[in-house]
């Protein structure tokens, strides 16, 4: 099935052993496609190890039947760092191993898919000749580069470009810590692939050169084996894995909706249908009979002028339908009374997401969010990523705050949005809020949090003690 999926793996030009490995393969009776690449860690042998224990572990348990695909790829991911764990407390000299990886389980039928990852190996969505990576790399010169204060070129020639700060076999604990590893769900639609590598191709290749390779008219098979040898042809300085996998399904054409007319409308075009017949008769009778009889002309005159009031008549019928329906349309379309797509799509994504990390993509948000109404963040943790630049807007008759962000959540991390034109931003009520590369524009009061005192008690203190003792008053923070 190389016209849906393939993988390929190279030990590189520098390294004697590949300790990276790779899955791509139907699961749970044919019904998903599991696509995974694992990039051993530990030493010559030790990381061959941990990244064949992975995969065998992970093949192990989607060969089981299961609905919840996200608590399927946690549990298998648990389950994996336990075996890499007892294997290092049995073999000494293995002490060091373990492994990264992302996982990704594909559902074709449904033009969905599901991911998982800890570490440094990527997963990117090719949509309409855009790469989107998808993943954060969780190492130190990964989260420099995915915030913005590191380039593309400076991250891959960075001296701790390698050093990790997330494994399997790192910690024996990983279930105690549901931020351990990084969970999504996004749609997969006819045309999309998925690009899944070892940081053995991105160290290598640049984003832009892979976007070229992917995008072209190449097969699967002829993709990976380009993408090995660019990387080869820069250094090969590690081993090198790409895994590829393509939604084939075709493009389907959508069919426009006639729209119903009004019932005015309705009957309007019946009354004419049925008079058309009448018309034509009278036309056909006045021509077939020849005028003799005395008056003919008189009669033949008025015919006409009746004819002509009831054109009128029914003309000025159909005129005002269409002015009525106009209206409609206008009230229908004054701004703020209905939500615009992008927003209801903004709002789905919110009340979807599946993990605690929601992307949101310059591909699927090309032009401003507007905001017509309070967005409510009430998850526990929500990291909010932006690719690209996703702008949120607000609509000309709306004077609320974009987003609100509830007491209970604990940490909130809003990174790369714009918020353009809004009296008040960002309204929280929780002290977790964390702002990465966000810009404000046009807006009176960028951040403003809000806290509760008791009504029925003297109190006592300055503002920078009740600050820091509860989550009190309304108090804007400026830039």
């Amino acid at each position: 099935m190389a016209d849906k999926f393939f993988g390929l793996t190279d030990t590189g030009k520098v390294r004697a052993n590949n300790e990276d490995t790779f899955i791509v393969q139907t699961a749970l009776n044919g019904r998903y496609i599991l696509a995974s690449v694992i990039d051993g860690v530990g030493g010559y042998s030790g990381g061959e190890i941990a990244a064949a224990l992975a995969r065998d572990s992970i093949i192990d348990y989607f060969s089981k039947e299961g609905t919840d695909i996200t608590n399927m790829m946690g549990e298998a991911l648990i389950m994996t760092n336990e075996k890499i764990y007892r294997h290092k407390l049995e073999v000494k000299e293995h002490e060091s191993m373990a492994c990264v990886l992302t996982l990704a389980v594909i559902d074709i039928e449904n033009n969905e898919f599901y991911y998982i990852h800890v570490g440094d190996t990527r997963l990117y969505l090719l949509r309409d000749g855009s790469l989107v990576k998808l993943t954060k790399d969780q190492s130190f010169v990964g989260f420099l580069e995915d915030s913005g204060r590191l380039t593309e070129e400076a991250a891959m020639t960075h001296p701790k470009r390698n050093e990790i700060n997330k494994a399997l076999g790192f910690s024996r604990t990983v279930e105690n810590d549901k931020d351990y590893f990084e969970t999504g769900h996004s749609p997969f639609l006819p045309g999309d692939m998925l690009l899944l590598c070892s940081d053995g191709l991105t160290d290598m290749v640049n984003k832009q050169d892979i976007t070229e390779i992917v995008s072209s008219e190449a097969s699967l098979e002829e993709m990976a084996s380009q993408l090995i040898s660019a990387a080869n042809a820069k250094g090969g300085k590690d081993n090198i894995t790409a895994v590829l996998v393509k939604n084939d399904k075709p493009f389907q054409a959508q069919h426009v909706t006639k729209p119903v007319l009004n019932a005015k409308k309705k009957v309007i075009i019946a009354e004419v249908a049925e008079l058309t017949p009448i018309i034509e008769s009278e036309k056909i009778i006045h021509q077939e009979e020849p005028m003799r009889r005395k008056g003919s002309f008189a009669m033949t005159l008025l015919s006409i002028i009746c004819l002509a009031l009831l054109a009128s008549s029914i003309y000025l019928l159909w005129e005002l339908g269409r002015r009525k329906e106009k209206v409609d349309e206008q009230q229908v379309e004054v701004p703020g009374s209905a939500k615009t797509e992008s927003e209801q799509k903004f709002i789905e994504a919110l009340a979807t997401v599946q993990g605690d990390t929601l992307i949101l993509n310059d591909s699927i948000y090309s032009k401003p969010i507007l905001i017509s109404d309070t967005l409510h963040i009430e998850k526990d943790t929500l990291y909010i990523l932006a690719r690209g630049k996703i702008v949120l807007k607000r609509d000309s008759t709306y004077k609320g705050p974009a987003l609100s962000i509830a007491l209970g959540s604990k940490r909130i991390v809003l990174n790369g949005l714009v918020f353009d034109g809004f009296e008040v931003a960002i309204e929280s009520r929780s002290k977790g809020l964390k702002l990465e590369g966000v810009q404000f524009l046009n807006c009176r009061v960028p951040l403003q949090f809000q806290f509760s005192l008791p009504s029925d008690n003297y109190m006592n203190g300055s503002l920078n003690e009740f600050f820091l003792r509860s989550d009190s008053l309304a108090l804007p923070i400026q830039n």
